[in-house]
């Protein structure tokens, strides 16, 4: 395994104006390869997909390149990887398809963890159908789900939980759930948005039945990407325009896709592929490699954040799972979490305070609407990036006892 964490920052354009970055988990910097990628594909011959043209053609290897390239990140089915305006999109889209072969006195859970994106759409599908909404809760204490068991029946279709949540970074157990959901007869669908940004993703071997991801999280540009077994998606009929193709997955693409993202998608996954100086392999074998050392990296970050930030007078450390990202949400007992996001903005250290979308996991913390100060370490993270952030949370933390 080798990282060289330096020559990994020398790619980020975004790196060279000086400020520390903690705000991946809303977004990650984008290398220079996923830029000229994008710049690229938009000055390219481009036209809608086919066969005859050099604008045709460009299109339709730009797309199945992006598909291929998600399937290897993924461990999925090429044909099974849908495109999206984002994951919210996708979610939505695939919601209301679902809750069309609902009926009422059938159940959905979802869970108190989650991310809004997906929470809401199940929610407004199933009231629309008549569906019952069963709510899985989280100890807020360890932030550690709850067991699904109970809320499992001979009615329950489908069961949305988090693959890590994008506020406290906690990692639930999503193959032992997905036995439990297959085992009920119901379907599972996994967000996959902040997992996928550090950890090794294997659609099949997590038993997501649906999962999603989106780009901009790992280095790649916004969109967002759903992916099923094909053999899945062949049963399912979204809503469409009528001359648009039926075939999977172009029927759940609505309209044309946007094809200098997907450009971007791909030098994304190459990019993060080539994190390991020293894998070999295929691009799947490659990728594994390159996230383990991205962990084996930023694991040792995130531990000296907590133990520094543990013996802070006032500090509080919300993420505290078993398992989990290296994320982590602080509060502090005499200081709107607000005030340390713009202490921390005017010494150019992006950490930014809210609940980040993730309203009913805020509000089961007791955080309210709000929530709190969210560090999230990256690829591109390293100890002089740490050394700023905790120099001035512990000035942060002085000033508030010397007011």
């Amino acid at each position: 395994m080798s990282y060289d964490v330096a020559a990994v920052r020398s790619r980020f354009p975004a790196l060279r104006a000086g400020v520390a970055h903690f705000d991946g988990p809303g977004g990650s910097q984008v290398p220079d390869a996923v830029a000229g990628a994008v710049a690229g594909a938009l000055t390219s011959p481009l036209a809608n997909r086919g066969t005859i043209t050099s604008g045709e053609r460009s299109a339709d290897a730009i797309v199945l390149a992006a598909r291929a390239a998600m399937a290897d990140l993924l461990g999925a089915d090429p044909r099974g990887i849908v495109f999206g305006r984002s994951m919210t999109a996708l979610t939505f889209d695939l919601a209301r398809t679902l809750a069309a072969t609902w009926s009422p006195g059938d159940e959905i859970v979802v869970t108190r963890l989650d991310h809004d994106a997906n929470i809401r759409p199940w929610v407004i599908a199933a009231e629309a159908a008549g569906v019952t909404v069963r709510w899985l809760d989280f100890d807020p204490d360890t932030t550690e789900l709850d067991d699904l068991a109970p809320l499992l029946g001979e009615r329950t279709r489908l069961v949305a939980v988090t693959g890590a949540s994008n506020l406290v970074g906690t990692r639930p157990d999503i193959p032992a759930i997905a036995r439990q959901v297959h085992a009920a007869g119901a379907l599972l669908m996994v967000d996959g948005v902040h997992l996928t940004a550090h950890a090794a993703v294997d659609v099949r071997e997590l038993g997501a039945d649906f999962f999603a991801c989106s780009p901009y999280k790992f280095l790649g540009p916004h969109c967002g990407v759903l992916a099923a077994d094909p053999a899945l998606l062949e049963t399912l009929h979204p809503a469409k325009l009528l001359p648009s193709t039926d075939a999977v997955p172009e029927r759940f693409e609505l309209g044309t896709l946007p094809y200098e993202l997907l450009a971007g998608t791909t030098a994304a996954v190459e990019f993060l592929a080539g994190l390991d100086g020293q894998a070999t392999g295929d691009r799947r074998d490659r990728l594994r490699a390159s996230l383990a050392a991205v962990h084996a990296h930023e694991e040792p970050l995130r531990e000296r954040i907590e133990d520094r930030l543990a013996g802070l007078p006032g500090v509080r450390l919300r993420s505290r799972a078993a398992s989990r990202t290296p994320t982590l949400l602080v509060t502090f007992d005499d200081r709107d979490p607000a005030e340390a996001y713009r202490y921390l903005a005017e010494r150019r250290i992006a950490a930014p305070a809210s609940s980040f979308y993730a309203l009913e996991c805020s509000r089961r913390l007791g955080l309210g609407d709000t929530g709190a100060l969210r560090i999230g370490l990256a690829c591109y993270t390293d100890d002089d990036d740490v050394d700023r952030l905790l120099e001035a949370l512990s000035g942060f933390v002085k000033a508030a006892h010397h007011r």
